[in-house]
């Protein structure tokens, strides 16, 4: 990780995370992301959409959404040649610090179920699985 650089997205960057998704995040299971979603997150909280950035090339990425009460953590990705070099790691932890600055008092991260290599990640940092709890969704 030497010149590794965790940093927000830039607004001109979000079709590169996009494409960056479409290689380094789990997709199977989700409708697919669209650049108005993305640039609809971007406009509301610039600083939400976190990149670990290597000589100009994304290779990794996390959502720590903030509604001002819980932190959320989505779209943990790491390009796959880079996986289990720490990247993960340091993102997640750019994003506790962030919850912490905006006085975030606990996070939680969205992890799909069958997501053994993401739930490794989850654990070494620090995260269980509440058992009893799960999440409802309907599209819109």
């Amino acid at each position: 990780m030497n010149d590794l650089v965790l940093r927000a997205a830039d607004s001109r960057e979000l079709a590169a995370v996009l494409t960056f998704w479409a290689t380094a995040a789990e997709n199977a299971s989700r409708p697919p992301d669209s650049l108005a979603a993305v640039a609809a997150l971007h406009l509301r909280d610039a600083d939400a959409l976190i990149l670990a950035v290597e000589e100009d090339r994304i290779i990794g990425t996390i959502i720590a959404g903030w509604d001002g009460w819980r932190c959320h953590l989505y779209r943990l990705a790491v390009h796959p040649e880079r996986r289990r070099a720490g990247i993960g790691g340091a993102l997640i932890a750019a994003a506790e610090e962030r919850a912490r600055a905006l006085g975030g008092t606990r996070m939680d991260a969205m992890v799909l179920d069958d997501n053994d290599q993401a739930h490794a990640i989850w654990a070494a940092n620090g995260y269980h699985r509440q058992e009893d709890w799960s999440r409802w969704v309907k599209p819109l």
